[in-house]
């Protein structure tokens, strides 16, 4: 399971949990909190009454003095309110009053009166001088039908408690407001856990899209391959995934650098080792032996040229190998630039013309070519450069090297071709390696094996690719495939 999911499920179940918890305290707080809110006002309204129904008591009219009346006008009373949207049309009160013994002797209800009410909790305490109240189902099987009962002390002008006024309300009275809260409360639950589940999802997404590029990232340069740190999400100067990219390209900087020196050394002591016998060969039959005779004037003479010959060709292989470490070490073109094409291969030409012309082969470059490329002008001209110095190598005297350029769909290929021998089946796969390269066809030695490499590189330095094929008829054509920088009309030809 990736990372972004475990953590998504992990911050969904505490969400939930603490969700689920939040929303069960609040609804089962609702009712506890509407029925504490309706007791303290029955409080008030219990011990209101009990101050008013005290000179009924005493003079022992409460069954037809003027409280009795007004409660009875009371019962017939029509609210007509609008409580937050429930309409109230009668008072839900019942009030009924016990003597010192319990006994009902009121009652609004006007059902229970005589009745011993003594061992109702209400009643009870209330006697005894304690806070009587209570809440009893008419249905025992049914909480809707509790009621609260609320009583309040009636005292004797000594202050002797007399009696007991109870006020009692249905609690279905109170269930349609306690529905609509926790309604409320519900739907507002929901709404904050979907919300809080949607800042999980982004939260996620972008945790595994910073950690998904950093591993693309690892992958690549683990591969070998030129890779650039992902560029979105990673320039924030204080954020953490900043600083580990940043960590992660210094290191990959550092370990490449060393391993890159390494193998350059190994390399480069490997292809020295060749003319470096060779130097030190000519050297020795050039020294004087005591006793021997002196060489010949035309022996010493091709031994010096072969001194030459090798150190030019030590010279090339060092300069060819900067040339590709400055490529191959390299992740991007910092300043590209709009090439014109045309120019582009007429400068490489001029740089081969003196070579082209000693081996006698003609190079001829398209008629028109006015498409641009970009990218970096010199690593452009030098790969050509060797391109068309490959095919020098294999043209025969007195053949052409053939450049072509046609567009292909966004990309521009540069076709350089001869009517050498060709390329043998087993190394068609391996001529862009580093230091492979096959005999030319006059017997002369074999090349440093770096230019194709180097060709290679630049083509993929600029989000290209470079091919080599043999063509129809006998030779080899090599090809450069680059992106056009435009897509606009061309005069190239088109495949």
């Amino acid at each position: 399971m990736k990372i972004g999911l475990r953590i998504l499920l992990g911050y969904f179940l505490i969400v939930a949990l603490a969700g689920w918890l939040l929303a069960n305290v609040f609804v089962q707080q609702v009712k506890p909190g509407v029925r504490q809110a309706v007791e303290d006002t029955l409080a008030d309204t219990a011990n209101l009454l009990a101050e008013l129904v005290r000179d009924d008591f005493v003079a022992g009219t409460i069954g037809d003095g003027r409280f009795a009346q007004r409660m009875r006008a009371l019962a017939r009373r029509q609210v007509g309110a609008d409580i937050w949207g429930f309409k109230k049309g009668r008072v839900s009160y019942r009030v009924y009053i016990t003597d010192a013994r319990g006994t009902v002797v009121f009652d609004s209800s006007g059902r229970d009166v005589g009745k011993d009410y003594s061992r109702w909790n209400d009643v009870y305490l209330t006697l005894r001088g304690k806070y009587g109240a209570r809440s009893t189902r008419l249905d025992p099987d049914d909480d809707s039908t509790s009621v609260m009962y609320v009583a309040a002390p009636i005292r004797d002008v000594d202050g002797r408690i007399v009696g007991v006024l109870s006020v009692a309300k249905p609690n279905q009275v109170l269930a349609p407001f306690i529905a609509r809260s926790q309604q409320v409360v519900l739907r507002w639950g929901l709404v904050l856990l979907g919300t809080a589940l949607l800042v999980g999802l982004l939260a996620a997404w972008w945790l595994s899209r910073q950690l998904g590029g950093l591993r693309r990232y690892a992958n690549a340069v683990t591969a070998g391959e030129r890779a650039q740190l992902p560029d979105r999400g990673f320039e924030v100067p204080a954020g953490e995934f900043a600083d580990l990219g940043r960590a992660l390209e210094t290191m990959r900087a550092r370990l490449e650098g060393k391993q890159y020196v390494e193998q350059y050394v190994h390399a480069l002591t490997h292809e020295l080792k060749s003319p470096l016998s060779a130097i030190r060969g000519s050297a020795e039959l050039l020294e004087p032996q005591p006793g021997q005779p002196p060489l010949p004037e035309a022996d010493r003479a091709r031994f010096v040229a072969a001194i030459r010959a090798q150190g030019e060709r030590m010279a090339q292989t060092i300069d060819k190998l900067l040339a590709l470490a400055a490529v191959e070490h390299r992740q991007r073109i910092e300043e590209p630039e709009t090439i014109a094409l045309d120019a582009l291969l007429a400068d490489a030409a001029a740089q081969v013309a003196h070579r082209a012309v000693h081996a006698g082969v003609d190079i001829a470059l398209p008629a028109a070519a006015s498409a641009t490329v970009r990218g970096d002008r010199f690593l452009l001209r030098q790969a050509l450069v060797n391109l068309f110095d490959n095919a020098i190598d294999f043209a025969p005297r007195g053949s052409r090297v053939e450049v072509d350029a046609r567009i292909e769909g966004a990309s521009v290929r540069i076709a350089v071709s001869d009517r050498g021998p060709g390329v043998p089946d087993y190394a068609i796969g391996r001529v862009f390696e580093r230091f492979y390269s096959l005999p030319r066809p006059d017997g002369g030695s074999r090349s440093s094996g770096l230019g194709l490499c180097f060709v290679a590189q630049v083509a993929d330095l600029h989000g290209g690719h470079a091919v080599l094929a043999n063509r129809a008829g006998g030779g080899a054509q090599a090809s450069l495939e680059l992106p056009r920088s435009e897509l606009a009309r061309s005069e190239l030809p088109r495949g």
